[in-house]
């Protein structure tokens, strides 16, 4: 079972149910719905997570990825294939059971997650699930409150740059794995030293969306804003592993000033 669970990337996934449970107290869901906002999202990651193992089995066995249980051999892939399964169709389940159109855009989410799995992660266009499924997930907490209602435009935006930031940091330490078999994503291409400077303009830019949709007079936007600001020079002029650590205190900042928006 442990191994299983390994296999889905639980860290990750349980980053973003995490994210989705705060986002959905912020926008006062009721304890019961909170709990089925969760229990979809972790169905949801739990599928991705044994898509992607499933999909990469062999490059991972390629580059002998000892952490990668099913690559390994530590569990069967046809026990791997069944739990994905029975997860694809509680995802299915319990998004619905949030409502119609919430149900709708989580699917969407995952559709694309699954998408970068089964080969936009090789293209330019690596980036563009994680957009599209970080904003979405915003979108799908408020839609999924009783009354439904679309969030600002500006919270669904952030999500989106925080996806995209996510993407380029969780890849920076597989680039040397990945470039040996063949995968060529957005941070493949822009390699080692570029992406924690990509990807702090693109938290910086999370933050200023956040500063105007919060209002810039607010202390949270203008806190935001100066942590961002002193963060970003230990990117830029940062040595060793200083700029990947700013990079990810910005984007925890960011998520922060999401949840105290929300």
């Amino acid at each position: 079972m442990k191994d299983l669970v390994r296999a889905a990337h639980i860290g990750p996934g349980l980053a973003v149910v995490v994210l989705a449970t705060l986002l959905a107290v912020a926008d006062g869901l009721s304890p019961g719905r909170v709990l089925l906002v969760a229990a979809a999202v972790l169905a949801g990651q739990l599928s991705v997570g044994w898509s992607n193992d499933l999909v990469d089995e062999a490059r991972d066995r390629t580059v002998g990825r000892a952490d990668k249980p099913l690559a390994s051999g530590a569990v069967a892939r046809r026990t791997v294939l069944v739990a994905c399964a029975l997860a694809v169709l509680a995802t299915v389940v319990l998004s619905l059971a949030c409502g119609w159109w919430a149900g709708v855009v989580h699917l969407g989410c995952v559709a694309s997650a699954w998408a970068y799995n089964l080969g936009l992660k090789s293209t330019w266009w690596s980036w563009a699930p994680y957009a599209v499924s970080f904003g979405g997930l915003v979108v799908f907490v408020s839609l999924a409150a009783s009354p439904p209602e679309l969030p600002p435009w500006w919270l669904p935006t952030v999500g989106a740059l925080l996806g995209v930031a996510a993407h380029l940091l969780n890849v920076l330490p597989d680039l040397d794995d990945d470039a040996a078999t063949g995968v060529r994503g957005l941070p493949h291409r822009l390699g080692p030293r570029r992406i924690p400077p990509v990807a702090a303009v693109v938290l910086v830019a999370a933050t200023v969306v956040l500063a105007l949709g919060a209002g810039l007079g607010s202390p949270a936007s203008v806190a935001g804003l100066v942590v961002a600001a002193v963060l970003v020079v230990g990117v830029l002029r940062g040595a060793g592993r200083v700029p990947f650590v700013a990079a990810v205190l910005i984007a925890l900042t960011d998520v922060v000033l999401l949840l105290a928006a929300s």
